[in-house]
């Protein structure tokens, strides 16, 4: 097992990495102060690993809020669900709830324990790639509302991170690409060297080689927690971890939740911030071509939806949350393994950016 910690003084907290972990007492006591535990997961995940996790909470009051699964339902109307369960099962200010999912259990749970009762603590347990390497570290939780996503949430630290690598196993293979969208990210943006690695193990990641996965992992969330320590309330640095993501974001929203998949979605904004960051000389055709090809190599898409529009992109893109004083901030890349969060760029080339034909630019990649 490998550990890490989230340094934010008195809110710190570990991140536990490892196989086996579900049923392993020791790792969820230390972070319960109470009797009670509530679990929230969904109707995907709860069959196949709830039953698991309770065996570690045998000394305990267990109550199961079981959502249904989907981006869709993440939303105020599914959030109550949890309230109304933890109202009618009496749960206290020493309740603590568990997160048994993916990003989206994870987000709602965290913003459940951040409202109820004006705060209790939680857990993650991330089932997913995608919430192991990004959305379980850090604290964001939320929902989405119709005119964008994540637009209203909390920021609200968990008592821990618990990732068991075996949850990947039944992980379908989209799902799986779309975690390896983040991991990429973080190359991208800080970590060159961890870029290369990558590109000389994706087979191996692919194949769910346990090696490859606790380093993917471990080296994901070392970055993250490195970040959030740093910038806890996405006051500067921290806004670099959404490279693609306002690009991606548009998409999600425009397509409907769930029609792309967050990682998905992420990709093709990756290689629109990729194609802008070329445009603006900052990186070169080769360098762009790199970060596509790796993309395509994890089995994201890299052709944003033909359906969409600049206007559409624009529409989207001005509820951001990145938008301040009315200027859009985009996270660009000065060099592989360099990011920076900026709205000094010519409106000019965003419309380049936004009309480019990606199917011709990735075509021989």
């Amino acid at each position: 097992m490998r550990t890490l910690t989230v340094d934010l003084a008195e809110r710190s907290y570990p991140i536990y990495i490892g196989s086996g972990l579900l049923t392993q007492t020791q790792l969820f006591a230390p972070h319960i102060i109470g009797r009670k535990v509530a679990i929230v997961s969904n109707t995907t995940v709860a069959p196949l690993y709830l039953q698991q996790l309770r065996e570690a909470l045998l000394d305990y009051d267990v109550s199961e809020i079981i959502l249904p699964d989907g981006e869709s339902y993440k939303n105020w109307e599914t959030l109550q669900l949890v309230f109304d369960a933890l109202l009618a099962e009496k749960h206290d200010r020493k309740t603590t709830l568990i997160a048994l999912g993916g990003g989206v259990i994870g987000d709602m749970t965290g913003f459940a324990a951040a409202c109820y009762q004006r705060g209790v603590n939680f857990i993650q347990v991330p089932t997913t790639l995608l919430s192991q390497v990004d959305s379980s570290v850090g604290g964001k939780t939320g929902i989405n509302h119709p005119l964008g996503k994540n637009m209203i949430g909390a920021f609200y630290q968990p008592q821990a991170v618990i990732i068991d690598i075996a949850t990947l196993r039944t992980l379908a293979p989209r799902e799986l690409s779309a975690g390896l969208a983040e991991v990429i990210k973080y190359g991208l943006i800080c970590d060159e060297p961890f870029l290369t690695w990558l590109e000389q193990h994706m087979a191996s990641i692919c194949a769910l080689d346990e090696d490859a996965l606790i380093k993917t992992i471990e080296q994901s969330c070392a970055a993250k927690a490195r970040v959030v320590s740093a910038d806890e309330r996405e006051a500067g640095l921290r806004a670099t971890l959404n490279l693609g993501h306002t690009f991606g974001h548009a998409i999600e929203t425009e397509q409907g939740y769930g029609v792309w998949l967050h990682g998905e979605a992420v990709s093709a904004g990756t290689v629109m911030a990729l194609e802008m960051s070329k445009q603006l000389g900052w990186l070169t055709e080769e360098q762009r071509d790199r970060g596509i090809a790796l993309l395509a190599r994890a089995g994201l898409p890299v052709v944003p939806p033909k359906t969409m529009t600049a206007a559409m992109y624009l529409a989207h893109m001005a509820v951001d949350k990145k938008v301040l004083d009315g200027q859009l901030r985009l996270v660009l890349l000065r060099d592989l393994g360099q990011a920076l969060v900026t709205s000094e760029y010519p409106a000019t080339t965003l419309e380049s950016v936004l009309n480019a034909d990606y199917a011709k630019i990735t075509a021989n990649i």
